[in-house]
Protein backbone atom coordinates (compact mmCIF):
# COMPACT_ATOMS: atom_id res chain seq x y z
CA UNK A 1 0.00 0.00 0.00
CA UNK A 2 2.56 2.26 0.93
CA UNK A 3 4.64 1.72 -2.66
CA UNK A 4 1.17 2.46 -4.24
CA UNK A 5 0.65 5.44 -2.78
CA UNK A 6 4.41 6.61 -2.90
CA UNK A 7 3.50 5.73 -6.61
CA UNK A 8 0.13 7.90 -6.99
CA UNK A 9 2.34 11.28 -5.22
CA UNK A 10 5.34 11.10 -7.93
CA UNK A 11 2.35 10.83 -10.78
CA UNK A 12 0.65 13.85 -9.29
CA UNK A 13 4.31 15.46 -8.91
CA UNK A 14 4.93 14.62 -12.38
CA UNK A 15 1.78 16.09 -13.84
CA UNK A 16 2.53 19.44 -12.42
CA UNK A 17 5.82 19.31 -13.76
CA UNK A 18 4.42 18.82 -17.17
CA UNK A 19 1.58 21.31 -16.73
CA UNK A 20 3.87 23.97 -16.09
CA UNK A 21 6.61 23.13 -18.81
CA UNK A 22 3.35 22.62 -20.75
CA UNK A 23 2.52 26.17 -19.99
CA UNK A 24 5.46 28.06 -20.34
CA UNK A 25 6.23 26.51 -23.59
CA UNK A 26 2.68 28.52 -24.93
CA UNK A 27 3.94 31.02 -24.15
CA UNK A 28 7.02 31.19 -25.99
CA UNK A 29 7.93 32.09 -29.46
CA UNK A 30 9.29 30.03 -31.88
CA UNK A 31 11.35 31.00 -35.09
CA UNK A 32 10.43 30.52 -38.45
CA UNK A 33 12.59 27.71 -39.78
CA UNK A 34 11.18 25.51 -36.64
CA UNK A 35 7.68 26.53 -37.65
CA UNK A 36 7.86 25.65 -41.81
CA UNK A 37 9.45 22.70 -40.27
CA UNK A 38 5.86 22.20 -38.54
CA UNK A 39 4.05 22.80 -42.06
CA UNK A 40 6.33 20.52 -43.86
CA UNK A 41 5.64 17.84 -41.34
CA UNK A 42 1.39 18.81 -41.37
CA UNK A 43 1.52 18.05 -44.88
CA UNK A 44 3.77 14.63 -45.06
CA UNK A 45 1.67 13.18 -42.11
CA UNK A 46 -1.54 14.11 -43.70
CA UNK A 47 -0.37 12.35 -46.89
CA UNK A 48 0.65 9.20 -44.97
CA UNK A 49 -2.40 8.82 -43.42
CA UNK A 50 -5.67 10.32 -44.18
CA UNK A 51 -7.25 8.56 -46.85
CA UNK A 52 -9.18 11.15 -49.34
CA UNK A 53 -6.81 14.21 -48.42
CA UNK A 54 -7.59 15.54 -51.93
CA UNK A 55 -11.20 14.81 -52.08
CA UNK A 56 -12.40 18.54 -52.34
CA UNK A 57 -9.17 19.86 -53.66
CA UNK A 58 -6.13 18.91 -55.71
CA UNK A 59 -2.95 17.90 -54.65
CA UNK A 60 -1.80 20.48 -57.08
CA UNK A 61 -3.63 23.06 -55.09
CA UNK A 62 -3.09 21.57 -52.09
CA UNK A 63 0.84 21.93 -52.58
CA UNK A 64 0.52 25.61 -53.45
CA UNK A 65 -1.32 26.52 -50.46
CA UNK A 66 1.16 24.87 -48.24
CA UNK A 67 4.44 26.62 -50.37
CA UNK A 68 2.33 30.12 -49.51
CA UNK A 69 1.61 29.54 -46.07
CA UNK A 70 5.18 29.02 -45.34
CA UNK A 71 6.04 32.21 -47.10
CA UNK A 72 3.98 34.29 -44.94
CA UNK A 73 5.59 33.20 -41.51
CA UNK A 74 8.71 35.47 -41.56
CA UNK A 75 9.02 35.98 -37.73
CA UNK A 76 8.74 34.05 -34.71
CA UNK A 77 5.22 32.97 -33.34
CA UNK A 78 3.93 31.45 -30.03
CA UNK A 79 2.11 28.05 -30.79
CA UNK A 80 -0.95 30.49 -30.13
CA UNK A 81 -0.14 32.71 -32.99
CA UNK A 82 0.62 29.85 -35.46
CA UNK A 83 -2.53 27.63 -34.38
CA UNK A 84 -4.25 30.97 -36.31
CA UNK A 85 -1.90 31.20 -39.26
CA UNK A 86 -1.90 27.63 -40.47
CA UNK A 87 -5.59 25.95 -39.04
CA UNK A 88 -6.92 28.14 -41.94
CA UNK A 89 -5.07 26.47 -44.82
CA UNK A 90 -6.28 23.06 -42.76
CA UNK A 91 -9.71 24.15 -43.03
CA UNK A 92 -9.55 24.56 -46.91
CA UNK A 93 -8.59 20.94 -47.25
CA UNK A 94 -13.22 20.92 -46.79
CA UNK A 95 -12.48 18.07 -44.01
CA UNK A 96 -14.77 18.54 -41.02
CA UNK A 97 -13.30 16.31 -38.77
CA UNK A 98 -9.39 17.61 -39.55
CA UNK A 99 -8.50 20.39 -37.39
CA UNK A 100 -5.53 21.17 -34.98
CA UNK A 101 -6.10 21.53 -31.30
CA UNK A 102 -5.52 25.38 -30.41
CA UNK A 103 -3.23 25.13 -27.71
CA UNK A 104 -4.34 26.83 -24.17
CA UNK A 105 -3.50 26.90 -20.83
CA UNK A 106 -3.24 23.73 -18.83
CA UNK A 107 -4.54 24.00 -15.42
CA UNK A 108 -3.73 21.88 -12.00
CA UNK A 109 -6.15 20.29 -10.25
CA UNK A 110 -6.09 23.20 -7.52
CA UNK A 111 -6.98 25.47 -10.47
CA UNK A 112 -9.75 23.22 -11.95
CA UNK A 113 -11.25 23.18 -8.52
CA UNK A 114 -11.44 26.71 -8.31
CA UNK A 115 -13.12 27.22 -11.80
CA UNK A 116 -15.49 24.76 -10.94
CA UNK A 117 -16.52 26.45 -8.11
CA UNK A 118 -17.07 29.60 -10.33
CA UNK A 119 -19.98 30.53 -13.15
CA UNK A 120 -18.31 31.11 -16.09
CA UNK A 121 -18.00 34.35 -17.83
CA UNK A 122 -19.66 33.59 -21.19
CA UNK A 123 -20.95 30.06 -20.79
CA UNK A 124 -24.09 31.21 -18.99
CA UNK A 125 -25.55 32.38 -22.29
CA UNK A 126 -27.04 30.50 -25.25
CA UNK A 127 -26.11 32.19 -28.90
CA UNK A 128 -27.09 32.30 -32.56
CA UNK A 129 -24.65 33.55 -35.23
CA UNK A 130 -26.04 35.04 -38.69
CA UNK A 131 -23.31 36.52 -40.86
CA UNK A 132 -21.18 38.48 -38.89
CA UNK A 133 -23.56 38.89 -35.59
CA UNK A 134 -23.48 37.47 -32.47
CA UNK A 135 -27.17 37.27 -30.42
CA UNK A 136 -27.62 36.12 -27.37
CA UNK A 137 -31.10 33.91 -27.43
CA UNK A 138 -31.11 32.85 -23.93
CA UNK A 139 -30.11 34.26 -20.70
CA UNK A 140 -30.07 30.97 -18.23
CA UNK A 141 -29.59 33.25 -14.41
CA UNK A 142 -30.94 36.64 -15.84
CA UNK A 143 -27.88 38.07 -15.91
CA UNK A 144 -27.63 42.28 -16.04
CA UNK A 145 -31.42 41.97 -17.28
CA UNK A 146 -30.16 41.28 -20.85
CA UNK A 147 -33.34 40.71 -22.92
CA UNK A 148 -32.82 37.44 -25.40
CA UNK A 149 -32.59 38.61 -29.07
CA UNK A 150 -29.75 41.16 -27.48
CA UNK A 151 -26.53 41.64 -29.85
CA UNK A 152 -23.57 41.12 -28.29
CA UNK A 153 -21.32 43.91 -30.34
CA UNK A 154 -17.96 44.44 -28.90
CA UNK A 155 -15.95 42.59 -26.35
CA UNK A 156 -13.27 44.29 -24.11
CA UNK A 157 -13.77 47.40 -27.20
CA UNK A 158 -12.90 44.89 -29.94
CA UNK A 159 -16.21 44.73 -32.42
CA UNK A 160 -17.19 40.97 -32.41
CA UNK A 161 -17.56 40.90 -36.39
CA UNK A 162 -13.71 40.99 -36.30
CA UNK A 163 -13.57 38.34 -34.16
CA UNK A 164 -16.52 36.00 -36.09
CA UNK A 165 -14.85 36.68 -39.73
CA UNK A 166 -11.32 35.61 -37.96
CA UNK A 167 -13.01 32.30 -36.10
CA UNK A 168 -14.99 31.38 -39.36
CA UNK A 169 -12.10 30.87 -41.42
CA UNK A 170 -10.61 28.11 -38.60
CA UNK A 171 -14.06 25.56 -39.31
CA UNK A 172 -15.36 23.68 -42.24
CA UNK A 173 -17.62 21.28 -42.65
CA UNK A 174 -17.27 18.17 -45.26
CA UNK A 175 -16.85 19.96 -48.78
CA UNK A 176 -18.67 22.52 -49.85
CA UNK A 177 -21.70 22.81 -46.87
CA UNK A 178 -22.28 26.28 -45.74
CA UNK A 179 -24.58 25.36 -43.04
CA UNK A 180 -22.46 23.90 -40.79
CA UNK A 181 -20.01 27.01 -40.24
CA UNK A 182 -22.84 29.43 -37.59
CA UNK A 183 -23.81 26.28 -35.69
CA UNK A 184 -20.71 25.07 -34.67
CA UNK A 185 -19.47 28.81 -34.44
CA UNK A 186 -21.77 29.70 -32.26
CA UNK A 187 -20.47 26.40 -29.46
CA UNK A 188 -16.90 26.92 -30.12
CA UNK A 189 -17.11 31.18 -30.44
CA UNK A 190 -15.51 31.45 -26.70
CA UNK A 191 -13.42 28.70 -27.05
CA UNK A 192 -11.30 30.14 -29.40
CA UNK A 193 -11.96 33.72 -27.71
CA UNK A 194 -10.36 31.91 -24.56
CA UNK A 195 -7.19 30.32 -26.12
CA UNK A 196 -6.61 33.64 -27.78
CA UNK A 197 -7.44 35.96 -24.71
CA UNK A 198 -6.87 33.91 -21.77
CA UNK A 199 -9.63 33.23 -18.66
CA UNK A 200 -10.59 36.23 -17.45
CA UNK A 201 -12.75 36.97 -14.24
CA UNK A 202 -14.53 40.41 -15.92
CA UNK A 203 -15.48 41.60 -19.29
CA UNK A 204 -17.08 44.86 -20.34
CA UNK A 205 -19.69 43.80 -23.64
CA UNK A 206 -21.29 46.77 -25.94
CA UNK A 207 -25.02 45.57 -26.58
CA UNK A 208 -27.40 46.48 -29.07
CA UNK A 209 -31.22 46.01 -28.14
CA UNK A 210 -34.04 47.36 -29.81
CA UNK A 211 -31.72 49.87 -31.68
CA UNK A 212 -30.11 50.58 -28.32
CA UNK A 213 -26.78 50.26 -26.92
CA UNK A 214 -25.52 49.75 -23.58
CA UNK A 215 -22.64 49.11 -21.58
CA UNK A 216 -22.30 45.79 -19.58
CA UNK A 217 -19.93 44.79 -17.15
CA UNK A 218 -20.01 40.97 -16.55
CA UNK A 219 -17.79 39.47 -13.83
CA UNK A 220 -17.52 35.47 -12.98
CA UNK A 221 -19.41 35.09 -9.62
CA UNK A 222 -18.63 32.26 -7.11
CA UNK A 223 -21.07 29.47 -6.87
CA UNK A 224 -23.82 29.74 -4.06
CA UNK A 225 -24.17 26.77 -1.28
CA UNK A 226 -26.72 25.96 -3.12
CA UNK A 227 -25.73 25.79 -6.83
CA UNK A 228 -22.80 24.13 -5.35
CA UNK A 229 -24.95 21.03 -4.04
CA UNK A 230 -27.37 21.51 -6.84
CA UNK A 231 -24.16 20.36 -8.97
CA UNK A 232 -23.28 17.10 -6.74
CA UNK A 233 -26.99 15.87 -7.48
CA UNK A 234 -26.76 16.14 -10.94
CA UNK A 235 -23.62 14.13 -10.76
CA UNK A 236 -25.16 10.98 -9.38
CA UNK A 237 -25.83 8.99 -12.25
CA UNK A 238 -29.86 7.34 -11.65
CA UNK A 239 -31.32 5.18 -13.83
CA UNK A 240 -33.04 7.61 -16.10
CA UNK A 241 -29.61 9.52 -16.20
CA UNK A 242 -27.69 6.31 -17.39
CA UNK A 243 -30.69 5.04 -19.99
CA UNK A 244 -30.81 8.82 -21.22
CA UNK A 245 -27.11 10.03 -21.12
CA UNK A 246 -27.62 12.83 -18.87
CA UNK A 247 -25.45 15.73 -19.48
CA UNK A 248 -23.89 17.37 -16.38
CA UNK A 249 -22.43 20.06 -17.88
CA UNK A 250 -25.55 21.33 -19.80
CA UNK A 251 -27.72 19.83 -17.82
CA UNK A 252 -29.73 18.02 -20.33
CA UNK A 253 -29.94 14.68 -21.82
CA UNK A 254 -28.47 12.79 -25.00
CA UNK A 255 -31.65 11.15 -25.77
CA UNK A 256 -35.36 11.38 -24.99
CA UNK A 257 -38.37 9.65 -25.98
CA UNK A 258 -42.28 10.98 -25.59
CA UNK A 259 -45.22 11.00 -26.86
CA UNK A 260 -46.67 13.98 -28.40
CA UNK A 261 -50.62 13.06 -28.32
CA UNK A 262 -52.58 11.82 -25.89
CA UNK A 263 -53.53 8.72 -27.98
CA UNK A 264 -49.72 8.00 -28.42
CA UNK A 265 -49.96 7.95 -32.04
CA UNK A 266 -47.08 10.06 -32.49
CA UNK A 267 -43.47 9.11 -31.20
CA UNK A 268 -40.52 11.18 -30.33
CA UNK A 269 -36.95 10.92 -30.45
CA UNK A 270 -34.27 13.47 -29.96
CA UNK A 271 -30.98 12.38 -29.84
CA UNK A 272 -28.27 15.12 -28.94
CA UNK A 273 -25.53 13.24 -29.34
CA UNK A 274 -24.89 9.45 -30.30
CA UNK A 275 -22.47 8.45 -27.70
CA UNK A 276 -23.25 4.99 -27.85
CA UNK A 277 -23.38 5.16 -23.90
CA UNK A 278 -26.75 2.64 -22.33
CA UNK A 279 -27.75 3.30 -26.33
CA UNK A 280 -28.62 -0.23 -26.40
CA UNK A 281 -31.02 0.08 -23.76
CA UNK A 282 -32.39 3.54 -25.18
CA UNK A 283 -34.07 1.80 -28.22
CA UNK A 284 -34.79 -1.26 -27.12
CA UNK A 285 -37.42 0.09 -24.32
CA UNK A 286 -38.41 3.06 -26.71
CA UNK A 287 -39.14 0.73 -29.62
CA UNK A 288 -40.95 -1.70 -27.22
CA UNK A 289 -42.82 1.59 -25.95
CA UNK A 290 -44.04 2.34 -29.45
CA UNK A 291 -44.94 -0.98 -30.62
CA UNK A 292 -47.34 -1.58 -27.24
CA UNK A 293 -48.63 1.56 -28.27
CA UNK A 294 -49.54 1.05 -31.64
CA UNK A 295 -48.22 4.29 -33.03
CA UNK A 296 -48.62 4.81 -36.72
CA UNK A 297 -45.87 8.24 -36.58
CA UNK A 298 -42.53 8.44 -35.27
CA UNK A 299 -40.50 11.75 -35.57
CA UNK A 300 -36.56 11.49 -34.79
CA UNK A 301 -34.90 14.81 -33.87
CA UNK A 302 -31.29 14.94 -34.92
CA UNK A 303 -30.74 18.51 -35.38
CA UNK A 304 -27.96 20.13 -33.85
CA UNK A 305 -26.52 16.59 -33.25
CA UNK A 306 -22.77 16.54 -34.20
CA UNK A 307 -22.71 12.98 -34.68
CA UNK A 308 -20.67 10.28 -32.60
CA UNK A 309 -20.73 6.27 -32.61
CA UNK A 310 -21.26 4.51 -35.90
CA UNK A 311 -22.40 1.46 -33.74
CA UNK A 312 -25.15 3.90 -32.33
CA UNK A 313 -26.71 4.69 -35.74
CA UNK A 314 -26.38 1.06 -36.85
CA UNK A 315 -28.56 0.04 -33.90
CA UNK A 316 -31.00 2.69 -34.03
CA UNK A 317 -31.44 1.91 -38.29
CA UNK A 318 -32.00 -1.56 -36.97
CA UNK A 319 -35.10 -0.56 -35.51
CA UNK A 320 -36.34 1.46 -38.94
CA UNK A 321 -34.85 -1.23 -41.49
CA UNK A 322 -37.57 -3.45 -43.39
CA UNK A 323 -34.81 -5.77 -44.20
CA UNK A 324 -31.18 -6.96 -43.32
CA UNK A 325 -28.65 -3.83 -44.49
CA UNK A 326 -25.62 -2.75 -44.53
CA UNK A 327 -25.05 0.89 -43.16
CA UNK A 328 -21.41 1.74 -44.43
CA UNK A 329 -19.71 0.79 -47.05
CA UNK A 330 -15.77 -0.81 -46.43
CA UNK A 331 -13.90 1.70 -44.92
CA UNK A 332 -11.26 2.79 -46.71
CA UNK A 333 -7.53 3.17 -44.91
CA UNK A 334 -4.08 4.13 -46.44
CA UNK A 335 -2.13 1.19 -45.86
CA UNK A 336 -2.33 -1.70 -43.63
CA UNK A 337 -0.37 -0.64 -40.95
CA UNK A 338 -2.40 2.14 -40.79
CA UNK A 339 -4.70 1.43 -37.62
CA UNK A 340 -1.28 0.32 -35.63
CA UNK A 341 -0.77 4.26 -35.99
CA UNK A 342 -3.37 5.32 -33.21
CA UNK A 343 -1.32 6.48 -30.23
CA UNK A 344 -2.08 3.64 -27.98
CA UNK A 345 -0.22 4.54 -25.21
CA UNK A 346 -1.20 8.46 -25.74
CA UNK A 347 -2.00 10.37 -22.34
CA UNK A 348 -1.11 7.36 -20.13
CA UNK A 349 0.66 7.86 -16.71
CA UNK A 350 2.84 5.73 -15.60
CA UNK A 351 0.77 2.67 -14.06
CA UNK A 352 -1.51 3.30 -17.25
CA UNK A 353 1.27 2.57 -19.48
CA UNK A 354 2.07 -0.39 -17.40
CA UNK A 355 -1.02 -1.67 -17.97
CA UNK A 356 -1.70 -0.77 -21.31
CA UNK A 357 1.88 -2.33 -22.27
CA UNK A 358 0.59 -5.93 -20.26
CA UNK A 359 -2.59 -5.61 -23.37
CA UNK A 360 -0.60 -4.69 -25.74
CA UNK A 361 -0.52 -7.78 -27.73
CA UNK A 362 -4.11 -8.41 -28.03
CA UNK A 363 -4.72 -5.04 -29.17
CA UNK A 364 -2.12 -5.58 -31.98
CA UNK A 365 -3.45 -8.46 -33.79
CA UNK A 366 -6.72 -7.14 -33.22
CA UNK A 367 -5.81 -4.11 -35.24
CA UNK A 368 -3.80 -6.10 -37.43
CA UNK A 369 -6.63 -8.75 -38.33
CA UNK A 370 -9.31 -6.08 -39.37
CA UNK A 371 -7.00 -5.23 -42.22
CA UNK A 372 -7.49 -6.94 -45.81
CA UNK A 373 -6.59 -5.97 -48.90
CA UNK A 374 -9.46 -5.51 -51.78
CA UNK A 375 -9.44 -6.80 -55.38
CA UNK A 376 -8.08 -3.18 -56.50
CA UNK A 377 -5.65 -3.30 -54.16
CA UNK A 378 -6.54 -0.87 -51.28
CA UNK A 379 -6.31 -1.50 -47.94
CA UNK A 380 -9.83 -1.26 -45.85
CA UNK A 381 -10.49 -2.16 -41.78
CA UNK A 382 -13.18 -4.08 -40.82
CA UNK A 383 -16.12 -2.81 -38.53
CA UNK A 384 -19.31 -3.92 -37.62
CA UNK A 385 -21.53 -1.18 -39.66
CA UNK A 386 -19.72 -3.26 -42.71
CA UNK A 387 -21.32 -6.35 -42.24
CA UNK A 388 -25.09 -7.06 -43.11
CA UNK A 389 -27.16 -6.32 -39.99
CA UNK A 390 -31.08 -7.64 -39.40
CA UNK A 391 -34.10 -5.51 -38.59
CA UNK A 392 -35.02 -5.79 -34.67
CA UNK A 393 -37.90 -7.30 -33.81
CA UNK A 394 -39.52 -4.09 -32.88
CA UNK A 395 -38.60 -2.69 -35.86
CA UNK A 396 -40.98 0.61 -36.68
CA UNK A 397 -43.23 -0.06 -39.33
CA UNK A 398 -45.19 3.03 -39.84
CA UNK A 399 -44.23 6.59 -40.94
CA UNK A 400 -40.87 8.03 -39.93
CA UNK A 401 -40.18 12.09 -40.36
CA UNK A 402 -36.26 12.71 -39.42
CA UNK A 403 -35.63 16.31 -38.57
CA UNK A 404 -31.91 17.75 -39.47
CA UNK A 405 -30.41 21.13 -39.80
CA UNK A 406 -26.91 22.63 -40.39
CA UNK A 407 -25.83 21.19 -36.76
CA UNK A 408 -25.98 17.49 -37.99
CA UNK A 409 -23.00 16.45 -38.27
CA UNK A 410 -20.80 13.04 -39.18
CA UNK A 411 -23.04 9.93 -37.95
CA UNK A 412 -26.13 12.17 -38.16
CA UNK A 413 -25.47 12.66 -42.13
CA UNK A 414 -24.12 9.16 -42.62
CA UNK A 415 -27.22 8.16 -41.33
CA UNK A 416 -29.90 10.93 -43.10
CA UNK A 417 -28.03 9.95 -46.25
CA UNK A 418 -28.83 6.27 -45.89
CA UNK A 419 -31.94 6.89 -44.23
CA UNK A 420 -33.08 9.43 -47.68
CA UNK A 421 -31.26 6.75 -50.32
CA UNK A 422 -33.56 3.62 -49.13
CA UNK A 423 -36.30 6.14 -49.18
CA UNK A 424 -37.37 5.21 -45.80
CA UNK A 425 -38.03 8.58 -44.01
CA UNK A 426 -38.80 11.92 -45.13
CA UNK A 427 -36.51 14.56 -43.91
CA UNK A 428 -37.52 18.41 -42.83
CA UNK A 429 -35.26 20.96 -42.12
CA UNK A 430 -32.10 22.24 -43.40
CA UNK A 431 -28.88 20.84 -45.20
CA UNK A 432 -27.06 18.66 -43.23
CA UNK A 433 -23.35 20.38 -42.25
CA UNK A 434 -22.26 16.69 -42.65
CA UNK A 435 -21.49 15.34 -46.10
CA UNK A 436 -23.69 13.66 -48.23
CA UNK A 437 -21.32 10.72 -49.50
CA UNK A 438 -19.51 10.31 -46.35
CA UNK A 439 -16.52 11.78 -44.64
CA UNK A 440 -12.90 10.36 -42.73
CA UNK A 441 -12.96 9.85 -38.83
CA UNK A 442 -13.53 6.83 -37.76
CA UNK A 443 -10.61 6.84 -35.22
CA UNK A 444 -7.67 8.77 -35.08
CA UNK A 445 -3.67 9.44 -34.96
CA UNK A 446 -2.90 11.96 -32.49
CA UNK A 447 0.12 13.61 -34.28
CA UNK A 448 2.09 16.49 -32.25
CA UNK A 449 4.22 19.16 -34.59
CA UNK A 450 7.58 18.65 -33.51
CA UNK A 451 8.22 22.74 -32.66
CA UNK A 452 5.05 24.45 -31.70
CA UNK A 453 3.92 21.28 -29.96
CA UNK A 454 0.17 21.31 -31.81
CA UNK A 455 -1.83 18.52 -31.75
CA UNK A 456 -3.33 17.45 -35.09
CA UNK A 457 -5.65 14.19 -34.91
CA UNK A 458 -6.08 12.47 -38.21
CA UNK A 459 -9.09 10.58 -39.33
CA UNK A 460 -7.70 7.20 -40.24
CA UNK A 461 -11.40 5.59 -41.62
CA UNK A 462 -12.98 6.40 -45.26
CA UNK A 463 -17.08 6.15 -43.94
CA UNK A 464 -19.25 6.28 -46.23
CA UNK A 465 -23.26 5.22 -46.38
CA UNK A 466 -24.03 2.26 -48.46
CA UNK A 467 -25.44 4.58 -51.16
CA UNK A 468 -25.31 5.23 -54.86
CA UNK A 469 -23.08 8.82 -54.49
CA UNK A 470 -24.68 12.01 -55.85
CA UNK A 471 -21.06 13.73 -55.92
CA UNK A 472 -22.64 17.09 -55.15
CA UNK A 473 -19.83 17.74 -52.23
CA UNK A 474 -22.33 19.08 -50.08
CA UNK A 475 -24.77 17.80 -47.48
CA UNK A 476 -27.72 15.58 -47.16
CA UNK A 477 -30.57 17.93 -48.50
CA UNK A 478 -33.73 17.89 -46.44
CA UNK A 479 -37.19 16.46 -48.80
CA UNK A 480 -38.74 19.28 -47.25
CA UNK A 481 -36.83 22.29 -46.23
CA UNK A 482 -37.74 24.67 -43.73
CA UNK A 483 -35.19 26.81 -41.84
CA UNK A 484 -35.87 27.97 -38.43
CA UNK A 485 -34.83 31.73 -38.07
CA UNK A 486 -33.37 33.22 -34.73
CA UNK A 487 -37.22 34.82 -34.09
CA UNK A 488 -38.68 31.58 -34.60
CA UNK A 489 -36.56 30.55 -31.71
CA UNK A 490 -37.18 33.68 -29.56
CA UNK A 491 -40.96 33.48 -29.87
CA UNK A 492 -40.48 29.77 -29.11
CA UNK A 493 -41.53 28.49 -32.25
CA UNK A 494 -40.31 24.79 -33.83
CA UNK A 495 -41.34 25.87 -37.07
CA UNK A 496 -39.52 22.63 -38.48
CA UNK A 497 -41.43 19.98 -35.88
CA UNK A 498 -44.63 22.18 -36.50
CA UNK A 499 -44.85 21.01 -40.07
CA UNK A 500 -43.99 17.71 -39.42
CA UNK A 501 -47.11 17.22 -36.91
CA UNK A 502 -49.40 19.75 -39.55
CA UNK A 503 -48.62 17.14 -41.37
CA UNK A 504 -49.47 13.98 -39.59
CA UNK A 505 -53.08 16.14 -38.74
CA UNK A 506 -53.50 15.96 -42.09
CA UNK A 507 -53.37 12.80 -42.72
CA UNK A 508 -55.18 11.80 -39.75
CA UNK A 509 -58.04 14.15 -40.87
CA UNK A 510 -57.64 11.95 -44.32
CA UNK A 511 -57.96 9.03 -42.85
CA UNK A 512 -61.15 10.01 -40.58
CA UNK A 513 -63.11 10.73 -44.00
CA UNK A 514 -61.93 8.30 -45.88
CA UNK A 515 -62.85 5.23 -43.15
CA UNK A 516 -66.23 7.14 -42.69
Amino acid sequence: MRHFIALVFLVILASCASIKKENKRTLSTVIPEKLHEDIDFTYLKLQEMHPKLNWYISKKELDYKFDSLKKTINRPLTPVQFYFKIQPFIAQIREGHLSLRIPAKKFNRKEIKVLKNKKGLFGRFEYFVEDDHLYIIENRDSLENIKPGTEILSINKIPVSDYLKKYRKLISSDGYNTTFQNYYLKDVFFNFYVAEKGIMDSAQVETLFNNQRKIVHLKRESKSKKELEKDKIEKKRTEEKKVNDYVVSTSSYNRNFKFLDKDSTIAYIKIQSFSRSFSDRFYKESFAKIKNAESPYLIIDIRNNYGGSLYEINQLYSYLAPEPFVLIKPSQITSRITPLKTNYFRKSNPLQYTLKGLLYPGYFFSQAFSVYKGKNGIAYYKTKENKPTKPKKDSFKGKVYVLINGGSFSASSIISSKLKFDKRVTLVGEETGGANDGTVAGFYSYQKLPNSKIDLPIGLLLVQPNIDFTNTKKGVTPDIEIIQTMHDILDRKDVQLDWVKGEISKEKEKSKVSDS
